[in-house]
């Protein structure tokens, strides 16, 4: 499997109070069709990823408005599946071109979130979760991951000095990165004096809510040559999920749908783990970052840690992880995460990552996941071109 990505558009992430929702997607879409080259009209299909509009928002049915906002009639639609939307309508776009209905395909994700309350964004997000059994007894997902987190931490004697490092890391990162959310330092004074959320995780170990949009475009390989720039690859795109309910699942500290969608995928793009150059993973709290890296099989489990501390994972490190800052620092607009992790590898593959660039990465993973590991996708890129 090979598919081009042949343009990419990014709004800033943050507090967009000025901006609507439309207006964010008409920015990442255009953004995304100068990059390509392309005029609206070249446009075969759209999928557009969000997951709180209806509820925070009143509005439904953005793969019509997506459509509007470029003056086109091409069929488009809206893909849900919590936080990992933006990467099941890049799985969902992949398709439509490998099904040969489409040539080149619009993949957009926005999320308008500061607008609404923190309890309005908390029953949202919570529409996730399994309402009979975990929402309607007051979970919310920080209280939910605080469990699968205390489990993991203390099986494998980490500790807060350690996993602190993840936040310390995407914020120096996300430092680097002009579109993110938090483009500041944290230090682990800092840590020690955050506020509780929900034991052991403080305000720091939290990714933030925030507005923004992103927005790719994918073609076939053809099409990519004729237009003679360069492009770069999506070699693999696998999808995996587990139980909602996390009570049902056999274990809470192993993430199962994130270790099936990354075997898939590395058996798709007939690679090892020690080819990928780069990574983006969904750090939604900072412990995530460690499971996420272990379940990935990137380090044996409770050595991320370790290896985090090490510096294993900045930029200078033999496995950089977050360069964007992650959602941690980047910020975490749900629609828009995957797409977004897909523009930040895209744009270290072309060497445009200015500020946090790489040397001459070859191969790109990012891995996106919905819930508390319920639904999960592992995408490979590469520079082929």
């Amino acid at each position: 499997m090979e598919i081009a990505v042949i343009g990419v558009g990014h709004t800033e992430f943050g507090e967009l109070w000025t901006q609507s929702l439309l207006d964010l997607i008409a920015r990442a879409q255009l953004e995304a069709l100068a990059d390509a080259g392309l005029e609206p009209g070249q446009i075969d299909e759209i999928f557009v990823a969000n997951m709180c509009a209806p509820q925070l928002l009143g509005q439904a049915h953005l793969g019509a408005l997506a459509a509007d906002v470029l003056g086109i009639n091409s069929p488009a639609f809206t893909i849900e599946a919590a936080c990992a939307s933006g990467s099941f309508a890049v799985r969902s776009g992949i398709r439509a071109i490998l099904s040969g209905e489409s040539t080149v395909v619009m993949v957009t994700g926005a999320e308008k979130l500061m607008d609404a309350s923190i309890e309005q964004v908390a029953t949202s997000f919570m529409s996730a979760s399994t309402r009979d059994v975990e929402h309607s007894k007051g979970a919310t997902f920080p209280s939910l991951f605080a469990l699968v987190a205390r489990l993991y931490l203390e099986k494998y004697k980490i500790t807060r000095e350690q996993y602190a490092q993840v936040s310390i890391k995407n914020h120096h990162h996300g430092k680097q990165n002009p579109l993110a959310h938090f483009q500041r330092d944290i230090t682990l004074e800092d840590f020690a004096n955050a506020p509780m959320v929900a034991d052991p995780l403080t305000l720091l170990d939290c990714s933030p809510i925030s507005d923004g949009a992103a927005c790719i475009i994918l073609s076939t390989v053809k099409f990519a040559k004729s237009l003679g720039r360069p492009y770069v690859s999506i070699i693999a795109c696998e999808a995996a999920v587990d139980c909602v309910n996390i009570a049902d699942r056999a274990s809470l500290i192993d993430l199962k749908a994130t270790t099936l969608a990354a075997d898939k995928a590395f058996a798709r793009a007939n690679l090892k783990h020690s080819d990928i150059d780069v990574l983006e993973v969904h750090d939604a709290f900072s412990p995530a970052e460690l499971m996420v890296l272990e379940s990935l099989g990137f380090f044996k489990p409770g050595q991320a840690a370790g290896a985090t501390m090490d510096g294993v994972t900045t930029t200078t490190g033999s496995l950089p992880v977050n360069l964007s800052g992650g959602l941690k620092a980047k910020g975490h607009p749900v629609g828009a995460t995957g797409i977004a992790q897909i523009v930040e590898l895209t744009k270290q593959l072309r060497g445009q990552a200015f500020g946090r660039q790489l040397k001459d990465p070859r191969y790109a993973l990012a891995h996106n996941m919905g819930g508390i590991g319920t639904s999960v996708v592992v995408t490979i890129l590469a520079q082929l071109s």
